[in-house]
């Protein structure tokens, strides 16, 4: 119980505007609509291009601007990289030493 008291809680700060940066698990990779999430964190690659696309799409929605950052490890992960790139037709580039603040935030 503990657990989903700390989950529901923690869904709640999102919704409630005191917390901006969700670190993205399948957890809330699908039928979350939250406002305002300017950065989205993969920290393990999805398995498939659809799940990273309902993944990144929390950051930017509402019309506001977004980042998602996906930590790529392992050969499986730049595979699944590569095919959301072919998928969606976008290419996604290597994370800069300086991120400017404008880029990802309204």
């Amino acid at each position: 119980m503990f657990f989903l008291n700390f989950r529901l809680a923690k869904y709640q700060a999102f919704k409630g505007f005191s917390k901006r940066i969700l670190v993205a698990t399948d957890l809330f990779g699908r039928g979350m609509d939250i406002e305002r999430v300017n950065i989205v964190f993969n920290y393990d690659m999805p398995e498939d291009s659809d799940t990273y696309l309902h993944r990144v799409a929390r950051a930017g929605r509402f019309g506001t601007k977004g980042l998602a950052i996906t930590f790529v490890s392992e050969k499986t992960d730049a595979q699944v990289l590569n095919s959301v790139q072919d998928r969606f037709e976008v290419n996604i580039t290597e994370l800069p030493d300086e991120i400017d603040v404008n880029s990802y935030s309204k």
